[in-house]
This record gives structure tokens, C-alpha cells and sequence, in this order.
């Protein structure tokens, strides 16, 4: 247990004194898996598959728009989650990682091998951060930083799964 309360994962530098503060952190973080002493972003992405599970069976289109939303809100809450914590890109926050493998999955098929492939793109992209994705990655900061390198690489990871099953991987 560290001094600020703090016993696993990126604890903020000064405990959140406002319930505000503790909802986007619990937020940002996941819903909590972002704390996870190791693999955070990895685990970070397991409530992305969930909600896109939960979302799968709406039209494309509005599939479409409700990632666009909570991209947008990404932004905002990343931020702030940002701040409290007290860093630039705090490990803990991984709402980028849950929009990113929803936008990895979008029409994906509701199969174990496609759910595997698209989260498994994802994490290589978001990992490797090949091209414009490490450039923003390393020239953009606070929210718009945080969101933008995962969206691309959820991105990446959307065009190599269309591109796998167009050329007829069964996923």
C-alpha cells in the first residue's frame, strides 16, 4: 500500500477529492482494468470486446455512431483522467483501448476466431505503433493524444481483418 492509498496499478498522485473525479477515473480506467498491476492496456481492451458484444446486432451505422460518441467523450474524459493522475498518458487509462477494439471489430462476425483477430490486431497495432499512428502517438498530447493513436490503430486493425476475410480467412 503506498501513501496516497493507492495499492495497485497508477494511483493518482493525490486522491480524488470529488466524486467527479472518482467517476472518470473509474470510467477512464476501464470500469477498474486499467489498475491492473500488469498488462493494463491489454486487459483494458477486455471491456471493449464486451460492449462491442453488447452492440453488435444494431446496424452498422449506428454501431458507427455510438463509437464516434464515446470517441468524442473519450477525448474529454482521457483528459481529465489525465490530470487527476497526474501524467501525460497514464498507463491506468484505457477508454482509448476499449474505443480502439470497437472500431477493430466494427461488422465483425460474432465468432471466438473473430473476436480473437480483432483483438489481437488491435493490441499489435496499439502496441507496435507502425507509421502515423507512433507520429501522433509521440506529437499530440492530453485527451486528443490519448484517443487518436488507439482509433488509428483500431483502424489499421479493421482494414487488416476486411482485408483477411476478402481474401477468405475465416474470421
Amino acid at each position: 500500500m503506498t501513501t496516497n492509498g493507492a495499492s495497485s496499478g497508477e494511483g493518482p498522485a493525490v486522491p480524488p477529492a470529488r466524486v467527479a473525479d472518482r467517476a472518470v477515473l473509474f470510467l477512464a480506467q476501464g470500469f477498474g482494468t486499467g489498475r491492473a498491476p500488469f498488462a493494463p492496456g491489454t486487459l483494458g481492451t477486455i471491456p471493449g470486446v464486451v460492449v462491442y458484444l453488447l452492440l453488435a446486432s444494431l446496424p452498422l451505422a449506428y454501431y458507427a455512431g455510438i463509437v464516434t460518441l464515446l470517441t468524442v467523450i473519450g477525448i474529454a474524459l482521457c483528459d481529465r483522467a489525465a490530470r487527476i493522475l497526474g501524467r501525460d498518458d497514464p498507463s491506468s487509462v484505457v477508454w482509448d483501448e476499449i474505443v480502439g477494439v470497437m472500431i477493430a471489430l466494427a461488422g465483425s462476425p460474432l465468432s471466438p476466431w473473430s473476436l480473437l483477430a480483432g483483438f489481437a490486431a488491435f493490441r499489435l497495432f496499439d502496441i507496435w505503433k507502425p507509421g502515423p499512428i507512433g507520429w501522433v502517438d509521440r506529437r499530440l498530447h492530453g485527451g486528443l493524444g490519448i484517443m487518436l493513436d488507439d482509433v488509428l490503430a483500431g483502424f489499421a486493425a479493421l482494414a487488416v481483418l476486411q482485408l483477411a476475410r476478402v481474401w477468405g480467412a475465416p474470421l
